[in-house]
């Protein structure tokens, strides 16, 4: 098998379909044979129905992992980098914020140019200050502990992994932001990054997303700071 696509997800019932309709296309036009594994982490919408019908229409290709609670994006790769069987591996957030055109791109980098992993990079932001500065300061501090320097967002859900990364990580805790630090410390060590990884959103699905993840945004830039200062005073 060519790619196995990882999805974490929190009450995404909106977003689903139109995401696997487009990597469903994008694989079709590139003559990939692909698995789409999506990891519902407690959510409390629709979003297990989604995905249960899509498994009914798709069940070769179409896998789900349910969890009773949230759980957390950390354990719900865990889950996903277990199940997959492709000898690429692309993990992307379900928000439609990732788009499924920079697929054969990531793939090609994999395997033609032999990188190990490698990480989408959103280059141009429209975000006001006070949602980019916490995160230059999370991704300037994770450059230095982890020593990679040429990844502008350690923390972007969109990534590429050759299969071996992924059956020799383990990803706990909060350690999903580290990913390509524990990579590296696994011995993979050709670590890139690819951008632009920008996609053009519905207005009324980013509507929804900012305001969900807004509330959460600087929470989460703190948890990563300290448990990045914390994993290299280890």
């Amino acid at each position: 098998m060519d790619i196995s696509v990882v999805i974490p997800l929190y009450n995404e019932e909106e977003s689903i379909p139109e995401l696997y309709e487009w990597i469903e296309r994008v694989m079709k036009e590139n003559g990939f044979s692909y698995e789409v594994i999506f990891i519902n982490d407690g959510s409390t919408d629709r979003s297990w129905e989604i995905i249960s019908e899509l498994n009914q229409k798709n069940p070769n290709v179409v896998k789900g992992i349910k969890f009773r609670r949230n759980y957390g994006k950390s354990p719900a790769l865990y889950c996903g980098f277990e199940q997959a069987q492709g000898d690429v591996v692309i993990t992307m957030d379900a928000d439609l914020q990732d788009s499924p055109d920079e697929i054969p791109g990531l793939y090609k980098m994999i395997k033609e140019e032999g990188y190990d992993l490698v990480s989408g990079y959103k280059q141009k932001r429209y975000d006001p200050l006070s949602k980019t500065l916490p995160t230059k300061l999370f991704n300037a501090t994770a450059r230095k502990v982890s020593g990679i320097k040429n990844l502008h967002d350690f923390n972007c859900g969109l990534k590429a992994y050759r299969k071996a990364v992924v059956k020799n990580i383990e990803v706990y805790g909060e350690m999903h932001r580290y990913i390509p630090y524990l990579a590296k410390n696994a011995g993979f060590n050709k670590i890139g990054e690819k951008g632009p990884a920008d996609t053009l959103v519905p207005e009324h699905l980013r509507q929804e997303t900012d305001a969900r993840i807004r509330i959460l945004r600087h929470i989460d830039v703190l948890r990563g700071f300290c448990g990045c200062l914390l994993y290299w005073c280890r």
